[in-house]
Order: structure tokens, then sequence, then C-alpha cells
């Protein structure tokens, strides 16, 4: 690559476009990967099937943005494109991938603890300090305090699986903006 961060004539094809390489497997394995996610999302934080953006004004988004369900609805957005882009004979470039992983990053790294919070906020703290006093079971508590959720878990493991294509993306591209098919 040039000083000016040009890609090489070696890395474009006759019309000067970027060269086409193939889509890695890691890519194209996150099609499975990106509707469970989005599922999990969906049930996790009851995200309707339709949700509006407000667009009336610059700074409609500062109260929409600091709302988890939009938080997640957004990040759910993008995994519906990472998987469009993750299918065989869908046409993308590698900066493209790239940047819809990076945008996916904070909410999928943020997601199980907004789901904790979000539980939180809801919970009846009244009737279950009730139970407490009557001796019925309180509701999802763990048998032991340091039990691993197998839910975050699995949202963890996947949520590498979308880095794994990422970086697989920008190896088999060498670093450099390619047409990936």
């Amino acid at each position: 690559m040039s000083d000016a961060g040009a890609t090489d004539d070696h890395d474009r094809d006759t019309d000067g476009e970027p060269s086409t390489i193939p889509k890695p497997n890691e890519l194209l394995a996150l099609h499975g990967v990106t509707r469970e996610l989005f599922d999990t999302l969906r049930e996790w934080f009851d995200v309707p099937g339709r949700v509006a953006i407000d667009l009336a004004d610059i700074d409609s988004a500062v109260t929409e943005l600091g709302d988890p369900q939009m938080i997640i609805a957004l990040a759910m957005r993008k995994l519906q494109a990472l998987r469009l882009l993750s299918t065989p004979g869908v046409r993308t470039t590698t900066d493209v991938v790239v940047a819809i992983v990076n945008d996916l990053e904070r909410a999928l790294l943020q997601a199980p603890v907004m789901r904790l919070r979000v539980r939180a906020a809801a919970t009846d703290w009244d009737a279950e300090l009730a139970r407490l006093e009557t001796g019925e079971p309180l509701s999802a508590v763990p048998d032991d305090v340091a039990q691993r959720d197998p839910d975050v878990d699995r949202f963890r493991m996947l949520h590498a699986r979308i880095h794994q294509a990422a970086l697989a993306v920008v190896q088999a591209s060498d670093g450099e903006v390619r047409i990936l098919e």
C-alpha cells in the first residue's frame, strides 16, 4: 500500500475497481449466528416488530438513543444487514463488513448488562420482598450466586463469532478494501 493509503495496482482489476475475493467461510457462517443473536435480543428487550425513529430534528435522537430498547432495535437492524452481507452471492466490500461489525460492537458488549438493568427496573421489588417473608421462592434466582447464565454464555460465544468473521475478512483482504463475493 502506498503512503497515501491507496490500494496498489495489483489489488485492482482492469477497471480500477478493488479486486474481488471470495467471502471467507467465517463470514458465510454468520447467517445462523445473526438470526440467533437477533432473536435473543428481541426476547431479552421485548423489541416490537416495527420501531419508528424520530428524524424531526437533529437533536431528536437524544432521548431515543438513551433508551435500551431503541439501542437494541438499531443493533438488530445492523444484524439484519450483516446477515444479508453474509449470504452467498450478495456482493459487498471488506470495509462495509468491518463498519457494520464495528457499529454492532457497543450494543452487543452492553446487551447482557443492559438486560439485567431492564429486568431490575421492571421487577416489583415489594412483591419480591414479600416472597422472602413468606418463604416463597424468588423469581429467576440461581441456586448458586456464582452460577453462570447459559444464555449470556451462548450470546457471548455468538458475539465472538462475529469478531472471528471480521478478522477473517481483514486477513483475506490483506487489510485492503476488496470486493467480497
